[in-house]
């Protein structure tokens, strides 16, 4: 499965955003002016996104804004989860996402793993990082 985000018009924000964050690149994007439906489009939509792919990390995350006269309420429900190799890695990754954002819960040990923080990103995004396991001592 992969997720699909709807912004409400910052969507190529959020992907260079993310792209950033994440170490990974925008692998397509189409705005609504350039697509079959340009002309139809408002002249105040047309460089919004209709569709996007980013890869980063092994994984895809496509992307859009809402059609015009589509607002957006917010994102509820589901969180994006990002695994890290180790705890450095993890407190990168949190840290990078949460630029400009509000941290939900603090990346810090837990009873499953060295390293797990939630946050919400500068776009509302909810998102997890995890970090795995480290092996136990023999």
């Amino acid at each position: 499965m992969q997720a699909y985000l709807t912004f409400n018009g910052n969507a190529a924000e959020a992907l260079a955003f993310y792209a950033q964050a994440l170490g990974g690149k925008i692998l397509f994007s189409m705005t609504f002016g350039e697509s079959p439906m340009g002309a139809e489009t408002p002249a105040d939509y047309k460089d919004k996104i209709m569709h996007a792919t980013l890869e980063a990390r092994g994984h895809q995350l496509m992307a859009s804004d809402a059609p015009p006269g589509y607002p957006l309420k917010g994102y509820h429900g589901f969180s994006l989860s990002v695994q890290a190799k180790d705890v450095k890695e993890g407190e990168k990754l949190f840290n990078a996402l949460g630029a400009g954002g509000k941290v939900t819960m603090p990346y810090a040990p837990t009873f499953w793993s060295t390293g797990f923080g939630m946050l919400e990103d500068k776009f509302g995004v909810p998102w997890m990082v995890n970090c795995e396991q480290e092996p136990a001592k023999a």
